[in-house]
């Protein structure tokens, strides 16, 4: 029995020719294709301005970096999302000050957010986390932002064309970094992007992934007037990332059916399924339910051959970087639960209706078995 995996990213045979043409032109690093790859990004985000980086994690440093964090500024963020999105902060100098979540949509609750902004006179902005394909509640997080003046700095490396009320994430705030990991909805091997509607903000994210270039090169290319890091993406990974993002709109409606199916199969067992908010438009990175018999659940699926993943087993605040720092906090309850009943289930576009099915026997088998005992 083939195991049906978590995640399944597959390169197209379109990206496969483009791959080798690039291979033959020998323009392998930073250049017109990557150029052509910010410009599609961002137009699809809606926004004037993608800035392209190596990855996820570099486009956050990046765009903290230019938004001015300085050393101990706070910044408002999730405990509960991959360690990357505290560690930017920390990178570029600044101090993650965790809120808690929504318990329903697992992201940053905004009266958590509105209670530090209101305490701490050292905020300076907030960094919302999107997370399993569903958009935080960027209303609200801008208005606290506002009144405080504040800067948002999306992390929607899990939320490529999730919307809310009909505008794509990546438009909302100041800017919006995105991961092109190969398990996220769009790939290009490892990569990342920043989108924005500030042309200043633009340049100084692009100077700073290039060593702190001008954007014109100045003398040669060679004039560094800001530190920098070489944090630039390759045409490689930018030839493919085109290519993705052309399929991308597809391939999330089909995990949205996909989602669909469960939600109606799994409507009468006793696990919560992913909620939805009003105007919201989830493209479930990530399929997440929540029980309290996760690791039961779990070996019936393994015994059915499904693969499954807990995202995230340890928050953030309790991850052993953090527990000797200032940042870290004694109990953060939702984010703690959530973190000992989530299970996600393979929701990838690769599914087959069999694979579909094997998943809702599993789950199915794993609750009736209980109810006849």
């Amino acid at each position: 029995m083939t195991e049906i995996s978590i995640a399944d990213p597959q390169l197209s045979e379109a990206a496969m020719d483009r791959v080798r043409s690039l291979l033959e032109d020998g323009m392998l690093a930073d250049g017109p294709e990557v150029r052509a790859f910010e410009s599609e990004f961002a137009a699809f985000c809606g926004v004037d301005h993608g800035v392209a980086t190596a990855n996820g994690t570099t486009a956050l440093h990046a765009a903290l970096e230019a938004l001015g964090v300085d050393r101990g500024d706070a910044v408002i963020t999730s405990p509960f999302s991959f360690v990357a999105s505290a560690n930017a902060i920390r990178l570029a100098g600044g101090r993650p000050v965790f809120a808690d979540i929504d318990p329903e949509t697992y992201t940053l609750d905004p009266a958590a957010v509105e209670r530090i902004a209101r305490e701490r006179d050292d905020v300076v902005g907030i960094l919302p986390v999107h997370i399993y394909g569903l958009a935080a509640d960027m209303h609200a997080i801008e208005d606290i932002a506002d009144d405080h003046e504040l800067f948002v700095l999306e992390d929607a490396c899990q939320a490529h064309g999730a919307t809310i009320d009909d505008e794509r994430v990546g438009s909302f705030g100041d800017a919006a970094c995105f991961s092109f990991y190969p398990t996220k909805n769009m790939t290009t091997g490892e990569g990342g992007m920043v989108t924005t509607d500030s042309e200043a903000l633009a340049n100084r994210i692009a100077g700073y992934v290039n060593h702190g270039r001008t954007p014109d090169g100045g003398t040669g290319g060679y004039d560094h007037h800001e530190l920098g890091h070489n944090y630039r993406m390759t045409s490689l990974a930018a030839t493919i990332g085109r290519v993705q993002l052309e399929r991308l709109p597809e391939r999330n409606e089909t995990r949205r059916a996909h989602a669909a199916a469960y939600d109606d199969r799994f409507a009468e067992l006793p696990v919560e399924t992913p909620t939805v908010p009003s105007g919201h438009r989830h493209v479930y990175h990530q399929y997440t339910i929540r029980t309290t018999d996760r690791e039961s659940l779990r070996e019936t699926l393994e015994n059915y051959g499904v693969g499954s993943k807990v995202y995230y087993p340890t928050p953030i605040h309790q991850q052993p970087a953090y527990e000797t720092t200032s940042t870290a906090t004694t109990s953060l309850p939702q984010t703690e639960r959530a973190a000992e009943t989530v299970l996600s289930l393979p929701v990838h576009p690769n599914l087959t209706r069999d694979d579909r099915e094997r998943v809702v026997d599993a789950v199915s088998t794993q609750f009736h078995s209980h109810d006849s005992t």
